[in-house]
């Protein structure tokens, strides 16, 4: 390959990861904020997380990459609404660790099942063929967030 035909493979990467960036964002954003959520973007997060997990509020910041005092606001309100329990750390008191309701998990069920319902009406209007593509990209983009 000469070096002109590899700044052109470059730069046709540098476009294509740059559209896929975005096409991605785009979709991410339209599941996420439905005209009828349950629970706000950042709350359904927090609540998947911990469907599988029991998490101090710490780590949840960790892993949400926000501050400790907004985790602290998002924990209270999944509190208030009965989404979310908080128990005393048997080991160490001063911790505490947040545990998802049985109410919270039918909440998060919901919120998943109006996601997929949202991209499953636009998978609709595609041909067999183009939902084939998305399924092999859907695997490949898998492998590229997993890296």
């Amino acid at each position: 390959m000469s070096e002109v035909s590899g700044i052109a493979v470059a730069a046709d990467r540098r476009q294509l990861a740059a559209e896929l960036r975005a096409v991605c964002m785009r979709v991410s954003r339209r599941t996420r904020f439905a005209k009828e959520a349950l629970v706000p973007p950042h709350q359904a997060s927090v609540l998947g997380k911990l469907t599988d997990n029991v998490l101090t509020p710490r780590e949840l910041a960790d892993i949400e990459c926000v501050s400790a005092p907004s985790m602290t606001r998002t924990v209270g309100c999944l509190v208030d609404k009965g989404l979310v329990r908080r128990e005393a750390d048997p080991s160490d008191g001063r911790q505490v660790r947040l545990f998802i309701t049985d109410e919270g998990r039918t909440t998060i069920a919901r919120v998943r099942a109006q996601r997929d319902e949202w991209m499953l009406e636009r998978l609709s209007a595609l041909s067999e063929q183009e939902c084939a593509v998305l399924e092999q990209a859907q695997e490949i983009l898998g492998r590229v967030v997993a890296a």
